[in-house]
């Protein structure tokens, strides 16, 4: 970034942070992805909030934007085991920010199975959590009940372009890697699993390549949505997948199990856009497949009669190169500072919110007048 950008984006964030200024400041623990502009809204958080750590998601890390927060403030590693388990969770929480009034800003809805835990014993306070992801967005409001309230912001129409752009980039850094090996997308049918917001960009980039694109959704709502726009959906999930020389997936939740692979055509290959633990049973592969490095992030499973490739080992492709949205991400973060204004108002109760219209309009607003030049 360069020295006149990083500046514009610090005015922006100080900007929003005069607009939504919480009443009162909380302490906060942020889990991120840290990605080489990022600095500047871990910045904005601190401002808006006493950031008692950063948590940086372990597969989306830049070194330099490591080496700059952690002058000013802690940054921990981070396991879906910190905080699914209870006395870890509090345990943790404690150590940095015990009798505290504390927001948790999440992505992937890390903090859900400890939530109770917290509320119940720790010292301080749990004010409320900022969920940033779909996949996060779920497993609060799968929970049977919230201790907390929890304002989501994946839903959010601030979030669109993100989602658009992220679906544009899981399919270059695909073909990226597709090409690493001497293959293009030309030629291979793909399967897109999940027409959410990322599966339906993706589709609708690989079909304006020229890419023959079928769906599988199990929501028939999704489904009729994919058929308006022109694609094939799968009524046999198990022909899809033979189908395919590329499936990409894109449910936030398991996508294929372990007897979904040996439906894999030969020579198919894989991609994710979240991580493997969510996307992928590689657990449960048959312990007869064999592993083999082809390549930078390219793995080749293999048996007798069968292979398929991985890419980026199950993992969000897209962060090999970046996972770059452009300055459309600095909507969502606008909107998760909006976000602990709200938490700290003291008027919500426990369960699923949103940041209002209003707001909104005021983000985009001052986005546009950064940004739209």
């Amino acid at each position: 970034m360069e020295q006149f950008e990083r500046a514009r984006l610090d005015a922006y964030f100080a900007r929003i942070g005069d607009d939504f200024a919480p009443t009162e400041r909380p302490s906060s623990f942020l889990i991120t992805h840290l990605l080489p502009e990022r600095p500047s809204f871990v910045q904005a958080v601190g401002k808006s909030s006493a950031l008692r750590a950063v948590l940086p998601k372990p597969k989306s890390i830049a070194p330099a934007a490591l080496r700059e927060v952690e002058k000013t403030t802690p940054c921990d590693s981070l396991t879906r085991d910190l905080f699914e388990d209870a006395d870890a969770a509090v345990e943790y929480i404690e150590s940095r920010a015990a009798g505290e009034d504390v927001v948790l800003l999440d992505v992937g809805g890390y903090f859900a199975p400890s939530l109770d835990a917290l509320g119940d014993r720790f010292s301080g306070r749990i004010v409320g959590i900022v969920e940033d992801t779909e996949n996060g967005h779920r497993r609060y409001t799968g929970r049977d009940k919230l201790p907390c309230p929890v304002i989501s912001v994946a839903r959010s129409p601030l979030k669109d372009p993100e989602d658009f752009l992220v679906g544009q980039s899981v399919v270059f850094s695909a073909e990226a890697l597709m090409r690493g090996r001497g293959d293009i997308l030309h030629g291979r049918p793909a399967l897109v699993i999940g027409f959410g917001k990322l599966g339906s960009s993706i589709a609708r980039l690989l079909h304006a390549k020229g890419v023959p694109v079928t769906v599988h959704d199990v929501d028939p709502v999704r489904q009729t949505h994919a058929l308006s726009q022109g694609f094939t959906v799968a009524r046999d999930r198990d022909a899809a997948l033979h189908g395919a020389g590329l499936v990409l997936c894109a449910t936030g939740a398991v996508s294929l199990r372990g007897e979904d692979f040996s439906s894999l055509r030969n020579g198919a290959y894989v991609a994710t856009v979240t991580s493997s633990e969510d996307e992928l049973d590689l657990a449960a592969l048959p312990r007869v497949y064999q592993r083999a490095p082809q390549g930078d992030h390219v793995t080749r499973y293999s048996t007798t009669g069968h292979y398929f490739y991985l890419l980026n080992g199950g993992n969000a492709v897209n962060f090999l190169h970046g996972a770059s949205v452009g300055p459309f991400i600095f909507l969502v973060q606008a909107e998760i500072l909006a976000g602990i204004r709200m938490l700290t108002g003291g008027d919500l109760g426990p369960g699923m919110h949103e940041v209002g219209s209003d707001d909104r309009a005021t983000i985009a607003a001052t986005w546009l007048s950064y940004f739209n030049r």
